[in-house]
């Protein structure tokens, strides 16, 4: 039954996650409103009443006050389409065009790479795919029944006969015709040439010009019909070949880019093995619900995330955290679907389906992250509004004024003209960024990153300065062994076991890491009598008919228990800022345990590499005491710190640092650093720790809390700008030189067309080297 105390509305116009912090506030302030939950991802309000609510007006009001819009979510739909044939950026201006068109659609994203469209409308989703039918594009709901594989393989391989026939005759009429044969054996040639390789690309430029948009098939068959008009037969064919064949290799390339991320969904098996109460049957892995226990035979892929409930292995983590080294796993452990498990059978309880299992999860936000688009995607786009309609424009003067003014011949001006109409698609250009994206932004993913966005990707490369968290962070988050010292020629092992043995039976936080470091050396508590825990001090029990005390200094001072001898070494280790526990009896002392939360293992490498990669200071931002920053912040090599903050201290930091320094990078562990995140530029949680919070909370997660990813991460950052920029120059400058030979008719139409593909084909596959690692890009 629906809770009626809660309202659910769609959010418009957040651009970054402090807008919903915004909106979070606006809303909190209403008479009557319990909480406001804003999931920024999916741009949605949850608003809980103190009492049941039925008017959302007047949160529509604060959300409107707070500067964006708001609808209520029963009144919206978002429906995600795969929309087919969608290789160039250009094909993208029809769908807009004609949807945003149509009363009761309020947003339009294109995701090119993916070949998806998602539309939120107020209208049937029918009406949506009829329109996209009617201006020439076939369209399926995500999720649905997909084409057959045998229609896909015809269809791509029609493409592919349809352009060698073309090339075989337009180059049997250009030997026939280097041998002057007559015009009415190689005309015919031409024409079948002509007409096989053009009869896909004279029917998307007829939709185009139904739809009033100058998209790159319009202006292909135009050049081509100009060709023909003007008896440039032979150089007509070869451009509707050339044209044909580049489309089919822009396809092919495409669709690799498009693989990086669908590579993903392959990850997970659709069968697992399910344990029933009568045996195990196969079962798909969508009809699995949570709870039930599924079984892990070595080697096989699991297939959904769940907990351990029986049995033991290693599990090669590296698909989802990018460990290269298997981890293990036993009763209690958590495991995740599309990892492998390696040696051992493992009986698992699983806790997510398989749509919201962690894999799907970060296969969804990389794919929403292609529409989050870079500034240098954004300037480009915004270049090509300008470009297309000015090159068009010169086009058309050319071919008029000269032979209308002075005389000039007009088949002349007019191939000129054809030509820069060959050279005004902008395509190149427009796609030059969305490839390098998300070639990226898989390289990132397969190395356990996930980015949510290109604008995070690229601008990670103007970060100057990074601020840390420090519990969780930059330490692993729970206390832990550091020390042992033995007194008095007692040793280690019974120092342990004596320990472990009063430890069993307390509940204090630090009496777990004592156990742990006691399991680790394969010491086994002994079974205990007269258990008492002395308030604020410690615990005493009786082993083996002997009653010892393990406690804090207190405890053995009071009693008149403590040796002088221990001071200088109770001194070193407070010096330290770790904490000493002390274990005796009372009449002489066992030893002291120093226990400390320890710093991540990897964390001084981890800050000697991102100094390397480019970042001028680092600085740690904590709650704790000074002394303890301090001796973390010296022993891992952070340049500042500042202690005894509160959330809202650190955001002030932040924002501070950020004047200071620039653009600041701020790494938490995703919960409580939340504040922090957002105000930003930008947000890194520790992704393994809390995997839910951490893939909502910041801009970037790295799923297996390995700090050494942020050197990787900002190095890629460099490279993938690097190629950016390449990409914009080439397609800018091969269109301008091509531009200025075509005006004093310098450049024939087969190498406008050759140009103009080869540069599409260029910046794809330069692009694609942003799949490589980092040291090969």
């Amino acid at each position: 039954m629906a809770n009626e105390n809660i309202k659910e509305l769609k959010i418009s116009g957040m651009d970054c996650a402090d807008c919903a912090l915004h909106v979070e506030k606006a809303v909190s302030k209403i008479s009557g409103v319990k909480t406001a939950k804003v999931d920024f991802i999916n741009a949605k309000l949850k608003v809980e009443f103190d009492a049941p609510e039925k008017d959302a007006a007047k949160i529509v009001k604060a959300v409107e006050n707070a500067g964006y819009s708001a609808v209520e979510n029963t009144q919206i739909q978002t429906s995600t389409l795969l929309v087919k044939g969608m290789d160039c950026p250009n094909e993208a201006g029809p769908i807009e065009a004609a949807l945003t068109a149509l009363e009761g659609v309020s947003q339009v994203r294109f995701n090119l790479i993916a070949n998806k469209l998602t539309v939120e409308h107020q209208i049937p989703l029918k009406t949506i795919r009829q329109t996209l039918k009617k201006i020439g594009f076939d369209s399926e709901l995500e999720g649905q029944a997909q084409t057959p594989k045998k229609k896909r393989a015809w269809r791509e391989n029609q493409l592919l006969i349809l352009t060698a026939l073309s090339g075989t005759f337009v180059l049997a009429g250009i030997v026939l015709d280097q041998f002057d044969f007559s015009k009415m054996i190689t005309l015919p040639l031409y024409l079948i040439a002509i007409f096989s390789g053009g009869f896909p690309i004279a029917i998307k430029g007829w939709k185009e010009a139904r739809n009033l948009t100058l998209g790159m098939n319009f202006l292909m068959s135009i050049a081509i019909i100009g060709a023909m008009f003007i008896g440039e037969w032979s150089e007509g064919a070869m451009v509707v070949f050339l044209f044909a064949l580049a489309q089919w290799l822009e396809s092919r390339s495409m669709d690799r880019a498009r693989n990086s991320i669908q590579s993903l969904m392959s990850l997970t098996p659709n069968v697992a093995l399910l344990k029933t109460a009568t045996g195990t049957q196969k079962t798909l892995v969508t009809e699995i619900e949570i709870g039930q226990v599924i079984i892990l035979k070595p080697g096989e892929r699991i297939p959904l995330d769940g907990e351990v409930v029986a049995g033991s292995s290693s599990v090669d983590q590296s698909p989802i955290t990018g460990e290269s080294i298997p981890v293990k796993k036993g009763v209690g452990d958590s495991v995740f679907a599309g990892t492998i498990n390696k040696r051992g059978s493992l009986e698992v309880r699983v806790t997510k389906k398989s749509e919201d299992s962690t894999l799907a999860r970060i296969i969804h936000l990389v794919e929403e992250a292609q529409s989050q688009k870079a500034p240098s995607q954004r300037f480009v786009e915004k270049f090509a509004r300008y470009y297309t309609p000015a090159v068009v424009s010169l086009a058309v003067l050319i071919a008029a004024i000269p032979p209308l003014f002075f005389g000039a011949v007009f088949d002349d001006w007019f191939y000129r003209a054809l030509v820069l109409l060959v050279i005004s698609c902008p395509c190149a250009l427009v796609i030059s960024t969305p490839v390098t994206i998300v070639s990226a932004l898989a390289n990132a993913a397969r190395n356990g990153i996930l980015i949510k966005g290109g604008a995070y990707l690229e601008n990670f490369a103007h970060i100057k300065i990074m601020a840390f968290d420090k519990t969780g962070t930059l330490t692993v988050g729970s206390p832990q062994v550091r020390q042992i010292i033995s007194l008095n020629q007692h040793s280690e092992s019974d120092l342990l076991t004596i320990a472990a043995s009063l430890e069993a039976r307390s509940e204090h936080p630090l009496a777990q890491s004592i156990l742990d470091f006691a399991h680790e050396k394969g010491i086994t508590a002994l079974p205990v009598e007269s258990f008492e825990s002395i308030t604020g001090k410690g615990v005493s029990a009786s082993v083996n008919g002997d009653t010892y005390y393990i406690g804090n200094h207190r405890l053995f001072e009071e009693n008149g228990w403590c040796e002088a001898q221990i001071h200088p070494q109770l001194a070193a280790i407070q010096q330290k800022n770790h904490t000493a526990v002390i274990i005796g009896d009372a009449k002489q002392l066992l030893g002291i345990i120093s226990i400390a939360d320890a710093a991540r293992a990897e964390a001084p490498d981890a800050i000697r590499s991102i100094k390397s990669a480019g970042i001028r200071k680092t600085v740690m931002l904590t709650g704790d005491n000074r002394e303890t920053a301090a001796a973390l912040a010296k022993e891992i090599g952070i340049d500042e710190f500042r202690a005894e903050l509160l959330p809202e201290d650190k955001v002030s930091a932040v924002k501070q640092l950020s004047e200071e320094y620039g653009s600041i990078a701020m790494v938490g562990d995703g919960i409580n650093d939340a504040p922090a995140l957002a105000a930003a530029d930008i947000g890194i949680s520790m992704g393994a720790s809390a995997t839910d919070a951490a893939l909502e909370t910041a801009d970037i997660a790295l799923m297996n809390d390995d700090l050494s990813k942020l050197a990787y991460l900002k190095g890629l950052s460099h490279k993938s700008l690097r190629i950016i920029k390449e990409n914009i120059f080439l397609a800018i400058f091969i269109k301008t030189v091509f531009v200025l030979l075509a005006i004093p008719g310098w450049a024939t139409l087969w190498m406008a067309v050759f140009a103009d593909m080869g540069a599409s084909l260029l910046v794809v596959f330069n692009g694609l080297r942003a799949l490589r690692s980092v040291s090969r890009i």
